[in-house]
Formats: C-alpha cells, structure tokens, sequence
C-alpha cells in the first residue's frame, strides 16, 4: 500500500466510529425510552386500578380488602360480570337506562391448582338478596326475598350481586370483576381474536350476528355479538346462551395457555389495559400483583380439569312464567363441593341446548382464518380427559376448556 492510498482510506475511519457510535446511542436512547414508556405505562394502569376499585362485602358486612400472598396461594374464588350497560357505549346498543348483569359466572380455584370451575348464573335467576350497601351511600338497600338476579346490580350495584351471589352458594367471594361492552371488544382485540365453531347458521337479528356453518375468529363487535346472542342458538333461552358463551370461553382458554399470557406479565399487562378503562374492579384486585398472581394460579391447572358449568335449573310458571330457579338438592350439591374445595368434574361433555361436542378439531389453529372443507360435523362425544375425582352426577350441564365445540 502506498502513501496515498493510506491517505485516501484514512479519513474513512473516523466516520465509521461516528456511524458506530451513533448506532449505540440510538439503541440506548430507545431502550431507555421504552423504560420510560413501560414505567409511566405501569403508573397509568396502577392508577387506573385504583380508580376503579370499589368496595365489595361479605354476607357479614366484612370489607374484602387487598389479599396476602398465602391468600393467593389458597382456594380462590372471583364474580366475573358482564354488564349490558348503555352508558358511554354508542348507538349501537339502545338507550336503555337500566344497568344490569347480563353475564355472571363464579370462578372457583381449588388450593391444589386441580381443578378451576367457572359455573354460570342465569341472567333470569329468581334469588333472595341480602340487604345492599348504597354505593352513593346514605340508607343500604333492604333484602328482597325474590328477585331477578340481572337485576341486583340495577338495585344495588355489582357489589349487590356479589351479594346475592354469596348468600345463594354459601361460598366467600373476595374479588369482582365487571366488564362492559367495550371492554370485551377491546379485549378481543388484544388477544388477536378467538376461533370458534359453529355447526348451524346464526341469523340473530338482535345482536346482529350472522355466522355460516363453519370456523370463524370473533375479534371486536362481532366477538360481544357471539357472547350476547341468545335468539340465534338453541332454543332462544339464557340456558343455550351460557353453552355459546362456554364454546367461546374454552377457546378463549386454549388460547391465553397456549401463548403463554397468563404467565407473561408483558401480554397480561397489554391485555388488562385494553380494557380497563371499561372495567370495575373489587379493591382486593387493584393491584398489578395481586392480578398476575392469580393469572399465574390459574395456569397451573391443566385444560381438562378447568370445567364450565351452569347452574342446575327448573323453569318457573304463573306471575314467574320465563323466569327459572334453582334446583335445590343438585344446586346444594355443587356449592357443597365448591365450599369444600373438592373437584368438580365432568365425565364427559354435556352441554344440554346451544353447543354441541365437535368432532372435528380447526385443520390448521396457526390460520385465524381456516376454515374446514366441509362444515363440523357434531356430536355428543364423551370428553378426552379422565377424571382423577368422582365425577359430577349425569345432570350436570358443562364441559371443560380442553374439549373444542360448536355452536349450535
């Protein structure tokens, strides 16, 4: 190499430094920045929390408060509530004045992480209620001996329900969870969708929802459409609405296991603050913590053993004709167990009116679009899954989140 060669490639140098140096600067600067980001997301959504905590009792008037970490690792049990509220959700819905729970559903954990039972309440429940606390406070709410349940939380907010809840199981429930029509949607969204089978044609003009026989992912307004649908299954009643809503949520549940959600505080974290602004929340869930510690709990227990249930139920007649009841020795049975903190199982899946067993499985579940070449065909085949407990008596109505159905 001569002189001017050396002098031609010299200069270069210095500027591959800079480029270099430039480049580190950069990836600091943006990791830093995400550290911010991330930070005054965590302080958003803790504040966020706090806003929407509200005071929830036991049927003793006790304050359920934020819970210790052996309380976490013991049995658990949550109100999970849909409200159909009209307020702040659009046009889309009416203008009904009326805020009521349009879906309940009991979550119980056993201490083991054997078993996770989400049984249904029917929104057209006929229960007592235990005198409520007045959310905007003064005077409580006297008991009622028979109520509606949907209608509880119209009367006394959802800690009413919680209540009513409480006092018709026998069963400590420390936290509540409510969710509104945007917030199913935006948590839809932020799952990237769920996959579900439909075996007839859903044409409900009601919650306009119109699905072909076949696959479909649900993502946004037509995810709500598929849980509030009641006239395009079955026969039209709540019952066939809970066995929809269960062909949604096993899937909902193969999905948040199979991408690990509930175990990555990251897409937990991306989840919750998709719906949070549209969410109520007991005080004893208001802490990121305390919410990643039960998600955790949760996914300790395999598909096979969380079982979805509804509530053992005979229809009423005269002034409660379309209203039904609790079946007394069947219903006592479950709470029995759920109180006790045993296994409830099922033998097999047996979902009554508005789903079926499929039998077969998405051809391809990385496709959120698949679609089989012919439609599902179905029927009442016995679930995989062997149960390690006694298993629920044959009247019980349910299945359990690894078994894949359809719509019906």
């Amino acid at each position: 190499m001569n002189v001017s060669d050396y002098q031609f490639i010299e200069p270069e140098r210095p500027k591959k430094r800079r480029w270099l140096k430039w480049l580190i600067t950069a990836v600091i600067v943006s990791v830093i920045g995400g550290v911010a980001v991330a930070g005054s997301g965590f302080v958003y959504v803790t504040t966020q929390l706090r806003a929407a905590g509200i005071e929830v009792f036991s049927t003793d008037g006790q304050t359920f408060e934020l819970p210790t970490a052996a309380d976490i690792q013991g049995p658990i049990s949550m109100l999970l509530i849909g409200s159909d509220t009209r307020a702040n959700q659009g046009a889309n819905y009416g203008d009904s004045e009326a805020e009521l729970a349009d879906v309940i559903i009991l979550v119980k954990i056993n201490e083991a992480r054997t078993n996770a039972v989400a049984l249904s309440f029917p929104r057209d429940l006929m229960v007592s209620v235990p005198e409520c606390p007045n959310p905007n406070g003064g005077d409580p709410f006297p008991a009622k001996d028979y109520v509606q349940i949907n209608s509880t939380m119209n009367y006394g907010g959802p800690a009413c329900t919680l209540l009513a809840v409480q006092q018709l199981t026998g069963l400590e429930i420390p936290y509540l969870a409510m969710i509104d029509f945007k917030g199913v949607i935006a948590m839809s969204e932020a799952v990237g969708g769920v996959e579900v089978c439909v075996s007839e044609p859903i044409n409900d003009t009601y919650s306009k929802l119109y699905l072909e026989p076949g696959y479909h992912t649900l993502i946004g307004e037509q995810a709500l459409a598929f849980l509030r649908t009641r006239h395009g299954v079955g026969d039209g009643s709540d019952l066939a609405r809970i066995s929809n809503q269960q062909v949604f949520l096993t899937s909902l549940v193969r999905k948040l296991k199979d991408d690990g959600a509930l175990t990555n505080p990251f897409t937990l974290f991306r989840i919750g603050t998709a719906a949070l602004n549209n969410m109520t929340l007991s005080r004893s869930l208001t802490d990121l913590g305390v919410i990643f510690g039960i998600a955790r709990e949760v996914n300790d227990v395999d598909l096979d053993k969380i079982t979805f249930l509804k509530l053992p139920v005979y229809d009423l007649e005269g002034d409660y004709a379309g209203r039904v009841a609790p079946q007394t020795e069947r219903s006592a049975l479950l709470f029995e167990k759920l109180i006790n903190d045993e296994e409830l199982i099922l033998s097999e899946a047996n979902f009554g009116i508005g789903a079926v067993v499929a039998e077969e499985q998405p051809t391809d579940q990385t496709d959120p679009q698949a679609t089989p070449t012919e439609d599902p065909v179905t029927t009442d085949l016995e679930a995989t899954a062997e149960p390690t407990a006694e298993a629920l008596p044959e009247w019980a109505q349910g299945t359990n989140a690894a078994t894949f159905s359809c719509s019906k």
